[in-house]
């Protein structure tokens, strides 16, 4: 009897788990080689890609969710042929930058007070074939492929929980002998309703 409620109990308490880790599944992704592994941390290799941008004057946590509704508007058909365009994967966070302009799926990026938050576009368009926003604020970009270092890690999207993990980062490229060549990039690949503990998050710092 107490392995019948065992299994009963593993199957209600991962079934939910399986079914939303399959929250980016076909979802396409930026595209990058890994170039160096060690664990959780990577240099990568990055291709060129194009992002829909919007600059948000707010704190870290809230800088994403009052960017999404403004990005989500313009794939859901707010542009000027009233297309859809398919969500790609990650959400990135960055402060902004006037060295160089980096981003992913959903990038946050803050200078001056303000983050760049954006919206990897689909590798099917480019820039004379994707649809110009209405939204005045929304404005799109190619970003020229570019090498990062990065730490991938699950779990919650707290600023204490990025710091901590940057600063791990940053200790491994001292190692590497590697040189910052832009601001640290938060990528966030998975929907607000994953289970915490599946989410994939990383940090991003673009290098020399």
């Amino acid at each position: 009897m107490k392995t019948k409620r065992g299994i009963l109990f593993a199957v209600l308490f991962f079934l939910p788990l399986l079914l939303c880790s399959c929250g980016t599944v076909g979802v396409e992704k930026v595209r990058y080689t890994v170039l160096e592994k060690e664990g959780s941390l990577e240099v990568r290799r990055y291709e060129p890609y194009l992002v829909a941008e919007t600059l948000v004057d707010s704190d870290f946590k809230e800088a994403g969710n009052v960017a999404f509704r403004r990005l989500f508007d313009y794939i859901s058909g707010k542009n000027k042929t009233q297309e859809s365009i398919a969500m790609t994967a990650p959400v990135n966070q960055q402060p902004k930058s006037e060295k160089i302009a980096m981003t992913a799926p959903v990038t946050q990026q803050a200078a001056e007070g303000k983050y760049a938050v954006s919206f990897v576009m689909p590798s099917q368009y480019t820039l004379q074939t994707l649809p110009q926003p209405l939204d005045e604020t929304v404005v799109i970009k190619e970003v020229p492929g570019y090498k990062a270092a990065v730490v991938r890690y699950s779990g919650t999207w707290s600023q204490k929980r990025y710091e901590a993990k940057k600063a791990a980062l940053e200790t491994f490229m001292k190692k590497k002998g590697q040189t910052a060549a832009g601001e640290p990039i938060w990528a966030r690949y998975d929907p607000p309703f994953q289970v915490w503990l599946l989410r994939r998050n990383e940090v991003i710092i673009p290098v020399q």
